[in-house]
């Protein structure tokens, strides 16, 4: 029987499903819900409220009352879990079966399994995706399509999750008349299946933590943790989670952030995509955080290297892994040249990272994995760079909001944000999270650099190199040049998916504000993809 209060409403899984949403499982996450949603609604609001005072003028800056975190030199973070300690290649995507398989099987040394960015949340993802970690870590996962064999090696990558992010809600499940949380979805039903199954096998429940704002953010999920591992009774700070610091206001708390998960902390990621959406989203009202196409927002520009520089001695000095981000390039068959040059920015910017000091780095897909690994294996003697100190950074308030750097807002990269936006949310409500565009994996993160340029850009009436000015009619003329070739670029794509893009596309460049996140905005287009409601009902 069903808890109390809870409904689940969606298409009926398959007998394979009842696995996951047991009635079991099912009270877990109604616990979590009771205990924690008032905390999480309350961080949400506080989220809008700093927005508010950005909008007003005032300046982020690091946070004076926790002045004393930041100055203590004597506490530092807990020991990497079992399989954490060597992290040099992380490969990441979608829960699917079939990448699940290959990711693990990648020599990569672990796999960030994604509920977020890359996997598109229809129900079915979501539950598929979740029998498939929970098949993978029994060893049960093996499967044949199209005449091949699908096996997973004697020794696979470190399974690492990430959950979506607070701002989230999982619609689909009802708990006391109101949507749970999709961190609490994602979360608790790997968790509660899992984390005794992993610590048997020698490792344990290690999860990547998206789009936090505020250390208190990270003080709910370590209160959850505690909570958890109390619920099935797991020994406490058995959990390890690496933040990934992907939003500007997380860049002046990483030091607090680490604090309060320090026991259960696996170090901090640079989210480098979400970062530069976030710097343009929080920054909305600032004419003079204007960036320029998306293609000239490297890493070296002043206020992306700042925060890497940050990110590194910040770990270092409490002794936890700084991990890299992700290359977007992906193989190109068929035309060496273009490959070679691919694959060169590639080896320049593992290169950059493992320099700099960074324990280990992020790859898109397995054929990038050689290329990572041996520019790592040559400059990172040992397990990690934690000895690397970085005390020759010093990073201000300013250097990390610099956005002064050379580049122009061209009629091509305006192009290029509408194909790349146009093509990923047509593939997104059709239930495709993670999109090979133009030879790079484009996921909700650079969708997100795309939608937010062009909002500013058309907002401050911004010029192109050509002099021309940036107006939403001029975009919409782009939007229905670019829409009819939409279906041939990418699979599974049909019009209708293309025209709720381009509608949406236009809406969003007229707005006085643009919104916050366009998953949130077109989750009611995955309805249809879920079909009929009322699969678990108890009220």
């Amino acid at each position: 029987m069903p808890p109390k209060g809870v409904t689940v409403l969606a298409q009926a899984p398959n007998p394979a499903h009842t696995q996951i949403l047991t009635d079991e499982a099912l009270q877990f996450l109604a616990s979590l819900h009771r205990t924690f949603e008032s905390t999480r609604q309350s961080l949400l609001i506080a989220r809008h409220t700093a927005q508010q005072r950005l909008d007003a003028g005032i300046q982020l800056d690091f946070p004076s009352e926790t002045a004393h975190i930041r100055a203590e030199p004597s506490w530092q973070c807990a020991p990497p879990g079992p399989g954490l300690e060597d992290r040099r290649v992380e490969i990441t995507g979608p829960p699917d079966r079939k990448m699940v398989i290959n990711a693990l099987n990648s020599g990569a040394k672990t796999f960030m399994a994604d509920f977020e960015d890359s996997c598109s949340p229809t129900f079915k993802n979501l539950i598929q995706g979740q029998l498939n970690l929970h098949d993978a870590i029994r060893r049960q996962i093996d499967f044949e399509a199209g005449g091949k064999q699908y096996k997973l090696s004697q020794n696979p990558a470190v399974l690492l999750v990430r959950p979506r992010g607070w701002h989230l809600d999982e619609p689909r499940v009802i708990v006391d008349n109101r949507p749970l949380s999709a961190s609490i979805f994602d979360f608790g039903l790997y968790f509660f299946h899992n984390a005794h199954e992993l610590v048997k096998r020698g490792f344990g429940p290690y999860f990547y933590l998206p789009k936090m704002e505020h250390y208190l953010e990270a003080r709910l999920w370590n209160d959850i943790f505690h909570f958890s591992q109390s619920y099935i009774r797991l020994a406490q700070n058995t959990i390890r989670a690496t933040v990934l610091i992907e939003t500007i206001p997380a860049a002046f708390q990483m030091e607090e952030i680490l604090f309060e998960l320090r026991n259960h902390s696996a170090g901090l990621n640079c989210g480098r995509w979400d970062y530069i959406f976030s710097f343009i989203k929080k920054r909305r009202a600032d004419p003079s955080a204007i960036l320029p196409d998306r293609k000239d927002v490297t890493m070296e520009v002043p206020f992306m290297d700042a925060y890497v520089r940050l990110l590194i001695k910040t770990c270092h000095k409490r002794k936890v892994a700084a991990m890299g981000g992700m290359s977007a390039q992906i193989p190109i068959k068929g035309d060496e040249k273009a490959n070679d040059i691919a694959m060169n920015k590639v080896k320049a910017d593992k290169l950059r990272e493992v320099t700099y000091g960074h324990d280990g780095t992020w790859i898109a897909h397995p054929l990038i994995n050689k290329i990572a690994l041996d520019i790592f294996n040559e400059h990172m003697l040992g397990p990690n760079q934690y000895h690397v100190l970085r005390q020759d950074v010093q990073v201000a308030a300013a250097d990390l909001l610099n956005s002064k750097f050379p580049g122009k807002i061209t009629e091509a990269g305006i192009k290029s944000n509408v194909e790349a936006l146009l093509s990923y949310c047509s593939a997104w409500v059709s239930g495709n999270g993670c999109v090979p565009i133009n030879f790079l994996m484009e996921d909700a993160a650079t969708a997100e650099i795309a939608r937010l340029q062009l909002w500013q850009w058309a907002h401050y009436s911004s010029r192109l190199d050509t002099g021309d000015i940036v107006t939403p009619n001029y975009i919409d003329s782009i939007i229905d040049s670019i829409s009819p070739q939409v279906p041939k670029m990418v699979a599974g794509v049909k019009s209708e998916q293309v025209d709720i893009a381009g509608r949406y596309l236009k809406s969003q460049v007229r707005q006085p504000w643009a919104s916050d996140f366009l998953t949130s905005d077109l989750m009611p287009h995955l309805e249809k993809l879920d079909g009929s409601k009322w699969v678990k009902s108890a009220l």
